[in-house]
């Protein structure tokens, strides 16, 4: 079976600019790992017509699965489904359901609130596109092909993504070793942790210092499909850090 793969684009100005920090992209990276879809590439793209539209289309036709989170709120700015539509060469049209859920919200409120124009935005979808649900603040993402489009708003994602996860079709899920040693500087492992990558083409294995009030060292993890060469990987860590002088520990730094 081929591994399915994924791709993320988080839309906004305001990540582009600093003032808002996003916290959707290790949530949906380690949740699509264990679904079996890795996360093989992100971008940070501004809220412009012309890139979004280019920027779809070029991922769509590389990656099994597209996410996008941020820009389908009711403001002016908020122009990632009209932008989809346009990807897709299809109309930009109030969705009949979403559109009759948000006026029963609105219209279930005490006192009653207006389903204005703004909010009415919100239930505005590429023609053909299937929900996904928002048990949270109701306006819902949509589905429209391999494009999957999330609210920008973590607590709103999450409940998004977790609401779509069981349709999505993974592969073996990505699975992780990991050894760490205080004290141990990435300088001295390089060439060591090198040759053992050379010999493990299929796995990832990576190196992250870590900084603790009770002293630094480097975290060394192995992620993969195959869990017994993943086993394998991680003992020629285990006796490289050993060798170099150091104590591993089993497992990342708590």
């Amino acid at each position: 079976m081929t591994q399915p793969t994924a791709c993320l684009l988080i839309i906004g100005n305001e990540v582009l600019s600093g003032r808002t920090q996003d916290a959707n992209l290790k949530f949906l990276a380690t949740r699509l790992g264990e679904i079996g879809i890795p996360l093989r590439e992100v971008r940070v793209i501004p809220d412009v017509r012309e890139t979004i539209i280019a920027t779809v289309n070029e991922v769509r036709a590389k990656f099994t699965y597209v996410f996008t989170t941020g820009g389908i709120g009711p403001t002016h700015d908020d122009i990632t489904a009209e932008c989809i539509a346009a990807a897709f060469g299809v109309p930009w049209e109030p969705h009949p359901e979403a559109w009759a859920r948000m006026a029963a919200h609105y219209a279930r409120q005490d006192p009653p609130a207006e389903f204005n124009a703004a909010r009415q935005r919100m239930a505005t979808m590429p023609r053909g596109a299937a929900l996904i649900d928002n048990p949270v603040s109701i306006a819902p993402g949509f589905i429209i092909g391999n494009v999957h489009v999330m609210a920008g708003v973590p607590r709103i994602m999450q409940a998004m993504f977790e609401g779509l996860a069981p349709s999505l079709k993974g592969g073996v899920p990505v699975k992780s070793r990991a050894v760490h040693a205080a004290g141990m500087l990435e300088g001295r492992i390089a060439e060591g942790l090198g040759a053992i990558q050379a010999r493990y083409p299929a796995v990832d294995l990576g190196s992250y210092p870590y900084y603790r009030p009770q002293g630094n060292g480097v975290s060394l993890v192995a992620k993969g499909l195959d869990e017994a060469e993943l086993e394998r990987v991680i003992a020629e860590v285990t006796d490289l850090v050993a060798g170099l002088g150091y104590a591993p520990v089993a497992g990342e730094p708590g």
